[in-house]
C-alpha cells in the first residue's frame, strides 16, 4: 500500500515558524508511522514563491524577488533536518519542472472551455492576493485581515468554478472524512450553501504583477498563485507521466486552518475540471498560540522552532507538540506547560519506567534479559491491555489523534509503573523467589519494548535509544519495514532470553522553570486548585441578584468534543466543548472524582461562557459546567433533549 502526503508549499515572505514545525513535524510522524505498517510513504514539502506578498517582501529586503525567495526557501529547506524531519521532495514553485505542469494543466482547463476572458470589478486585499465580493466581506472589510480591501476594476481570466460546486458539495457529503476534523468539513459545507462562491479570478495583468507563470494563452498575464501552488502536489510527482505520480497519487493533504478554502473547495474543483483524481483527505489543524495570543511578528510572540529545541531538546519539544495540541483546535504553547506537560509524561512516567527497570534488572540479573516463568493474573491482564493499547494506537493515529494515540499509550506506561509497586520486585528478590521475579520484570521489559516502538514516529531519536537500551534496533533503510506495529499488537515474547540489555537509563531528566516554584507559591497553587474545584462542588449564597445582574451571566448549550484527566491534577478533567463558534473551549473542570472522562463524551452541558479566562494548574479554562451537588455526587446540568450548540439559555 502506498501512502503520501504534503505539508502546505509555505509562502516564503517570512522566516519559518512554530506553525510551520509542528505542520511538517505531524507530517514526518505520519510517515514514519505507516512505514511500520508496511506502507510505501513519499511525503513532500516546499515553498511557494510567486505573487503580491513576495514582490513587496523583497523590496523591503533590498532585494530581487528570486534572490529573496532563494533565501527564504533556503532556510525552510535547511530546518527540517534539524527537526529529523525526512521528506522525500522538496518542491519550489520557481522550478521549471513545476512551472511546466502547471501551464500544462491551465492551458488543459483553458481547451475544455473552463477559462473565459471577462472584466471585473472587486475588492483586492494584497494580504490574501485575492478578490472579495461583497457578500464576502465583513462590515466592509477582509474578513482575515480586517482592512479595507482596494477596489480593482480590470481584465483578467476567470475559472468556471461555479459550475462544479453542486458536485463538489456532493462529492463531500458522500465522504463524511474527506475533510477532517469535521467542524471544518462543516465549514466548507457553510460555504458552498452561502451562496458567496463564484467564478475565480486565475490571473493578474502583468501590467501590475509580472512575478508569477505566464499563462500559457496569453503571455501578458500571470498565474493567480493559487491555481499556482496547489498544483505543485502533482508537481513533485512529475505528474502526468511520473512513476511516482502512478504509485502514489491520490494522496492527503495537511494545512492549517487559514488555508482551509484554497484546498477544501479551488482545489478539488481543479482536479475535476483537469480530469484527475480527487485527493483522498485533507487533514485541518489550529493555530499554535503563544500565551494565548495568534502567534504575530508585529506581536514579538513568534517563536523559533530551532530555540525551542536547543533550550529543551528535540524529540521533547515533537512530543509536546504532538501530545499537547488536538488536531483541529487551537493550542497554547508557553514555557510552563511545556514543562509541565515533559516532567509528567516524559520524566515521572516514561523515564521514570525506564530507570527503574533497568536499574533492577542491572542488579538482579546482571542486566541479562530474564526467562520468564508461569504467568499469573497480572500478567495476563497487563498483556491484555498491551494489546488493547497497541489497537488503539494504530485505529487513532492515522486518523489524527495524535494526542488521543498517546494518552492511551501513556494509559499502558502508567500502568506498568503501577505494576511495579504492586509487584516489588525488591520483595520477591529478598525472598528468593526468583522464577516469579523473572516473569515481573520480562513482563516489564516486552511492553517497554513495544512502547518504544510506538514512540518512534513521534520521537525517533529517543525511541531508537530506548531500544537499544532493550538490546533491539529499528530496521535499517529508508523504505517499509515489515508490518511491525500490527504484528505486535497480537504478538509477544520477541524479546530473547539472555539479551545484553542497559543497566541504567536516564533519557528525560526533570527540567526546571527558569523561575522555579517556592513553597509559598506551592500553596498558592493548591489553594487555588481547591477554590475551582469548590466552585463546582459547594453551594455559595450570594444573596439576592437583581435581573441585570441575572441578565450579565451568559449560559450556554455546548456539546463535549474532548474529555481527558488533567495532567497535573488528579481531580480536574481537561475538556474541549463545541460552543458553536469556531473552535471548542478548553475547560478545566473539578469532575474527575466524579465521572471518567468517556462519560462525558458527546454530552450536551450548560456551560456559563462569558467567564473571563483563567488558568488552572497551567491550563488555560475559559468557561465553567454548571453541576448540582447531592448526597451521592453531582448531577450534570444540560437540556432534556438536544438542541444546536451555542444556544443560549434563558
Amino acid at each position: 500500500m502506498a501512502y503520501y502526503i504534503t505539508t502546505p508549499i509555505y509562502y516564503v515572505n517570512a522566516k519559518p515558524h512554530l506553525g510551520h514545525a509542528y505542520t511538517t513535524i505531524v507530517a514526518d510522524s505520519l510517515v514514519r508511522f505507516h512505514r511500520l505498517l508496511g506502507n510505501a510513504t513519499y511525503l513532500v514539502t516546499g515553498t511557494d514563491e510567486h505573487g503580491d506578498k513576495i514582490c513587496r517582501a523583497a523590496k523591503k529586503a533590498g532585494q530581487s524577488p528570486l534572490e529573496f525567495t532563494d533565501s527564504i526557501s533556503a532556510e525552510f529547506r535547511a530546518l527540517w533536518p534539524k527537526l529529523n524531519i525526512k521528506y522525500d521532495r522538496f518542491i519550489r514553485t520557481t522550478a521549471p519542472e513545476h512551472m511546466r505542469v502547471v501551464q500544462s494543466f491551465l492551458q488543459r482547463v483553458y481547451d475544455a472551455g473552463d477559462i473565459y476572458f471577462g472584466e471585473f470589478g472587486g475588492h483586492y486585499c494584497y494580504g490574501c492576493e485575492r478578490f472579495y465580493t461583497e457578500k464576502e466581506l465583513e462590515n466592509g472589510l477582509c474578513p482575515q485581515h480586517l482592512n479595507t480591501p482596494e477596489f480593482i476594476r480590470e481584465k483578467n481570466y476567470f475559472f468556471r468554478m461555479s459550475k462544479y460546486l453542486k458536485w463538489l458539495k456532493e462529492y463531500i457529503l458522500a465522504r463524511p472524512d474527506f475533510i477532517r476534523p469535521e467542524r471544518y468539513r462543516n465549514e466548507v459545507l457553510a460555504m458552498l450553501e452561502s451562496g458567496v462562491l463564484e467564478d475565480l479570478c486565475i490571473s493578474r495583468p502583468k501590467a501590475r504583477l509580472s512575478w508569477g507563470i505566464e499563462l500559457p494563452f496569453d503571455t501578458n498575464f500571470v498565474c493567480y498563485v493559487w491555481f499556482d501552488a496547489l498544483f505543485s502536489y502533482l508537481s513533485a510527482l512529475d505528474c502526468p507521466d511520473g512513476e511516482k505520480y502512478r504509485e502514489f497519487w491520490p494522496g492527503e493533504h495537511l494545512v492549517a486552518k487559514d488555508i482551509l478554502k484554497p484546498h477544501a473547495v479551488f482545489w478539488p474543483v481543479m482536479l475535476k475540471a483537469a480530469g484527475l483524481p480527487i485527493y483522498e483527505h485533507l487533514n485541518v489543524h489550529g493555530y499554535w498560540l503563544a500565551r494565548d495570543a495568534k502567534m504575530s511578528k508585529s506581536l514579538g510572540n513568534v517563536l523559533d522552532p530551532v530555540q525551542l529545541c536547543d533550550r529543551y531538546g528535540l524529540d521533547p519539544v515533537r512530543y509536546f507538540l504532538l501530545r499537547e495540541m488536538h488536531f483541529g483546535s487551537d493550542a497554547s504553547f508557553t514555557d510552563e506547560n511545556f514543562i509541565t506537560r515533559t516532567n509528567a509524561d516524559l520524566a515521572n512516567d516514561l523515564g521514570n519506567l525506564y530507570s527503574r527497570v533497568l536499574s533492577m534488572n542491572a542488579k538482579y540479573f546482571n542486566s541479562l534479559c530474564p526467562a520468564p516463568g508461569r504467568e499469573e493474573a497480572e500478567e495476563h491482564s497487563l498483556r491484555s491491555l498491551v494489546s488493547n493499547t497497541l489497537h488503539n494506537y494504530i485505529q487513532l493515529f492515522p486518523k489524527m489523534y495524535f494526542s488521543q494515540a498517546l494518552e492511551s499509550l501513556w494509559e499502558l506506561v502508567r500502568a506498568l509503573n503501577k505494576y511495579v509497586d504492586s509487584q516489588a520486585p525488591w520483595l520477591l528478590y529478598k525472598e528468593g523467589k526468583n522464577e516469579r521475579l523473572g516473569t515481573v520484570l520480562y513482563t516489564l521489559l516486552e511492553a517497554m519494548r513495544k512502547i518504544a516502538l510506538c514512540l518512534w514516529p513521534v520521537m525517533p531519536d529517543s525511541a531508537v535509544a530506548m531500544l537499544e537500551q532493550l538490546g533491539q534496533k529499528i530496521p535499517a533503510g529508508s523504505g517499509p519495514f515489515p508490518r511491525i506495529l500490527e504484528e505486535e499488537a497480537d504478538s509477544w515474547g520477541t524479546l530473547v532470553q539472555g539479551t545484553s540489555l542497559a543497566s541504567a537509563s536516564n533519557l528525560f531528566p526533570r527540567m526546571e522553570c527558569e523561575t522555579p516554584k517556592t513553597a509559598v507559591s506551592e500553596r498558592i497553587s493548591q489553594k487555588t486548585l481547591k477554590t475551582d474545584v469548590q466552585i463546582l462542588n459547594e453551594p455559595v449564597n450570594t444573596g439576592n441578584l437583581s435581573f441585570e445582574d441575572f441578565k450579565r451571566v451568559e449560559i450556554r448549550i455546548g456539546t463535549v468534543a474532548l474529555a481527558e484527566k488533567h495532567p497535573d491534577a488528579d481531580k480536574l478533567l481537561r475538556l474541549e466543548i463545541d460552543l458553536g463558534e469556531e473552535t471548542p473551549r478548553q475547560i478545566i473542570s473539578g469532575l474527575a472524582e466524579h465521572y471518567a472522562p468517556q462519560m462525558l463524551l458527546g454530552r450536551q452541558l450548560c456551560v456559563v461562557a462569558n467567564l473571563s479566562p483563567r488558568k488552572i494548574r497551567g491550563l488555560v479554562s475559559h468557561g465553567m459546567v454548571l453541576t448540582v451537588p447531592f448526597e451521592k455526587g453531582l448531577a450534570l446540568l444540560g437540556p432534556s433533549g438536544p438542541v444546536p450548540n451555542g444556544n443560549l439559555v434563558t
